[in-house]
């Protein structure tokens, strides 16, 4: 059942395809591209960069807390995105200056690193995916993110990040994406 949800094999793709073009990205920038601003975001390229990093780290957090609400009654977890709907101003607060303050203490080479070491985990958690866990979902706050849908499943959380990924990348602005 949760092999018809849930291609592994393309997803182990997806998070190796974006961890070889984050590289790609990270290491063709200079400092003068790192500053540069995107578009369509009030942060500069590091902080976007950063920001697609924090796609692929949420998704552990949301893997957790879709096996506490996945195991309730499906009413707790509608309630408490309607809960985290709510509190939508003071998210995209926190989400836009969280990549201000990571910059500085990642810098280029942290984030490569980080990057790294959540893609590897996400590889081992996703090889250890009961079907019955990839079935496993919840409700999420669909005004924190496009991307996010009203009830997901685990097999929704790690298709998620690449999508993140992919529709940040057409707002950086560095002259090495080529």
């Amino acid at each position: 059942m949760a092999d018809e949800l849930l291609d592994r094999r393309a997803v182990h793709d997806e998070l190796e395809r974006a961890r070889t073009t984050f590289h790609h990205l990270l290491d063709g920038a200079s400092e003068t591209d790192l500053a540069r601003p995107t578009r369509g975001t009030r942060w500069n390229n590091e902080q976007l960069l950063f920001h697609m990093i924090f796609g692929y780290m949420v998704v552990l957090a949301l893997l957790l807390l879709v096996r506490l609400f996945g195991r309730l009654p499906r009413g707790i977890s509608r309630a408490f995105a309607a809960l985290l709907n709510a509190a939508t101003r003071l998210f995209d607060v926190i989400n836009y200056l969280g990549p201000l303050g990571a910059v500085k203490v990642y810098g280029r080479r942290r984030m490569g690193v980080k990057f790294d070491r959540v893609i590897e985990t996400l590889h081992r958690r996703l090889d250890a995916e009961s079907e019955a866990d990839l079935a496993r979902g919840m409700h999420y706050p669909v005004r924190w993110d496009p991307f996010f849908k009203d009830f997901m499943t685990v097999a929704d959380i790690y298709r998620y990040p690449a999508r993140h990924f992919d529709f940040h990348r057409e707002q950086l602005t560095l002259t090495s994406q080529g």
